[in-house]
């Protein structure tokens, strides 16, 4: 498992200059760097975790005030790089958790928590495109292993005041799963 670093900006400008010194700073290496809505700008890094820290904290000098949230996430699990691409499919689906936030950080925080606290499988990890810069967590499992896994990750402390809301579906309808894949 790697560290990750993740930044999120309300402006693209700064956002576009600090994906720049983040990289320049030191030895990590970007794994995407984007506008979403309403005209953020999300960072998400990796590498060794004092070069994530140190890559974060150049990248926080240049957006200042711009920037809305930043983590280091050392270990990240790594199905949460997964679900951010939706490249992962579980043989079963079982029960499905969703845990909503106003932050895209809070999502990447809530993802690993979740995924570390119980045998689930992250579905998606939807940060802030097309969805007014909010963002959302998928995953399925157990029933008692989602409700965990869910309590989990709307309680990590960068997800504090940052949840819309969550909701644990014991028995999805066939349709709605078809429709989360």
């Amino acid at each position: 498992m790697e560290t990750i670093g993740f930044m999120e900006l309300n402006s693209i400008a700064r956002g576009v200059e600090a994906a720049d010194i983040v990289l320049k700073a030191a030895a990590v290496r970007m794994v995407f760097a984007r506008s979403g809505c309403p005209g953020k700008y999300c960072l998400l890094f990796t590498g060794e975790v004092a070069a994530v820290q140190a890559s974060l904290e150049a990248g926080r000098g240049v957006g200042g005030d711009h920037v809305v949230d930043a983590c280091v996430i050392p270990r990240v699990h790594p199905q949460v790089i997964r679900a951010i691409y939706m490249s992962a499919v579980p043989e079963r689906m079982g029960a499905v958790g969703v845990m909503e936030f106003f932050s895209v950080t809070a999502s990447v925080y809530g993802a690993d928590a979740a995924v570390k606290a119980a045998d689930v499988d992250l579905l998606d990890v939807r940060l802030g495109t097309g969805i007014g810069g909010k963002s959302f967590v998928v995953l399925t499992g157990e029933v008692a292993a989602v409700t965990e896994a869910v309590r989990a990750g709307v309680n990590t402390p960068n997800a504090r005041g940052m949840l819309v809301s969550s909701a644990v579906i014991p028995s999805p309808h066939p349709e709605l799963l078809e429709s989360l894949m």
